[in-house]
């Protein structure tokens, strides 16, 4: 079995309103998000079965959270991964917005539910 696997490459696809994680050029996995003012608020993480319990979803956030500071926004973590994600990643913390009501029915109206 080869050790030496390809290192992800994570992506921001705005577009599409996400990041994406790759590997061996395919995805493996994503992280959705909606822009609001100044603030990306997270809603869904998921990584592929075929990838799953290789540490994927950390790389992909922690890559996603780094850009939302690279590009001055701030992050609002609605989804239970990114939130679980912020508790140990203390670094994060400056540019974290609560997950309100307000931001709660936004998003529903961004979504169409």
């Amino acid at each position: 079995m080869n050790e030496q696997a390809t290192t992800p490459v994570v992506r921001r696809v705005d577009a599409r309103h996400r990041y994406e994680i790759l590997v061996d050029d395919q995805r493996a996995g994503l992280t959705a998000y909606r822009d609001r003012d100044d603030r990306r608020v997270f809603f869904h993480t998921e990584i592929d079965d075929a990838h799953a319990g290789r540490g994927l979803a950390a790389v992909l956030v922690a890559q996603a959270l780094a850009d939302v500071r690279a590009s001055g926004m701030r992050i609002v973590p609605v989804c239970p991964y990114v939130a679980k994600f912020l508790k140990k990643h203390g670094e994060f913390a400056d540019i974290t917005d609560p997950v309100t009501p307000a931001v709660l029915q936004w998003l529903d109206g961004q979504l169409g539910r």
